[in-house]
């Protein structure tokens, strides 16, 4: 079902409703991974803040993973999903080429009258998602979207990697964005992206070059860890001053700081940099690993389960990874 603006008076505003998440149930810890690759506990929580990961049983995908982050969040709020519009899923680790993840969710639910689609900008997919959810509310085509960002990231890591495989975990995040006839919850947004860097972080597929250079065929993970760091650590904190000048608004006015969870030594040098303290970061990364396009809804599905949000709090998100991509949200939180 389509909507025009005409077919409502209301001001075509949108928020966040409702939130879940979910996460495998068997644990690899980092002594775990002390068993495969030669690494120990030390080493990886002192570079990367990580002490365990959660990963997927083997005949568990995105899909599962999508459903049941869908049934956290309809258990934890007065909301449907059947009148949906809508269903986007940030992910780069779809179950199949196609049909896609969006469409499974369509059917898992009995979802009658809803458009269903992938999306892929990586780790910053979750913020993508929300922008284009609320962009597509606000022109008046659609009411109610259901946003997810779900990755199994165990299914291409390459465990002889000890630089990468220390990373990453499995994940899915679940939020209801709905339109509203009050103020908006989404405030502003900043999008863009480094096709340039693309071969600093990858996994081939049909094509083993980019931008005329040779790539290492595999169908794991490639990073160049070293380097995307320097990327994001100088692009997050422009992100955040640029949302924040559209904004007209100042760091002290943000409650709290949502990026993705890629590192925490990372994390450490955006806040740093952009000034902001990291006690009011919230991240995901400690307990789950980095799970990409998952990491940003997990912690803040975290921290609405722990009670540390609070109708009315300002909220930036700054999601960035392969592409090179990013996307910015400054939010209300309305939940």
């Amino acid at each position: 079902m389509s909507y025009s603006a005409s077919q409502s008076a209301l001001p075509a505003h949108a928020a966040i409703t409702a939130i879940g998440g979910y996460v495998p149930d068997h644990i690899m810890t980092n002594d775990d991974l002390a068993r495969i690759v030669e690494t120990n506990d030390e080493w990886i929580v002192s570079r990367t803040g990580i002490r365990e990961r959660r990963i997927c049983a083997p005949d568990q995908f995105t899909s599962h993973l999508c459903f049941a982050a869908v049934e956290n969040m309809l258990s934890r709020y007065p909301v449907t999903v059947q009148d949906a519009d809508l269903i986007l899923v940030a992910t780069h680790t779809p179950d199949f080429p196609f049909p896609s993840v969006a469409c499974q969710i369509q059917e898992r639910f009995g979802i009658q009258a809803t458009g269903a689609v992938d999306l892929n900008a990586t780790c910053a997919g979750f913020t993508y998602a929300l922008h284009l959810a609320n962009g597509l509310i606000a022109a008046g085509l659609h009411r109610k979207v259901l946003v997810l960002g779900a990755d199994t990231m165990s299914r291409i890591t390459d465990y002889t990697d000890r630089t990468s495989c220390i990373l990453f975990g499995d994940g899915a995040g679940a939020a209801l964005v709905e339109r509203t006839g009050h103020t908006s919850g989404f405030i502003t947004s900043h999008v863009g992206s480094d096709g340039s860097g693309g071969v600093h972080i990858y996994r081939t597929g049909l094509s083993d070059t980019l931008n005329g250079q040779p790539l290492r065929d595999s169908k794991k993970l490639v990073q160049n860890g070293g380097l995307v760091y320097k990327w994001a650590v100088q692009t997050v904190p422009q992100g955040m001053n640029a949302l924040l000048n559209q904004a007209g608004l100042s760091m002290n006015d943000v409650d709290w700081f949502i990026p993705h969870s890629a590192n925490m030594r990372m994390i450490e040098s955006i806040c740093e940099k952009s000034g902001f303290p990291a006690d009011r970061t919230l991240v995901s990364m400690i307990r789950y690993g980095n799970t990409s396009a998952a990491s940003i809804p997990l912690a803040l599905s975290d921290a609405a389960a722990a009670g540390r949000l609070n109708r009315g709090d300002t909220m930036l998100l700054f999601g960035f990874g392969g592409g090179l991509t990013y996307a910015g949200l400054l939010i209300r939180w309305t939940v």
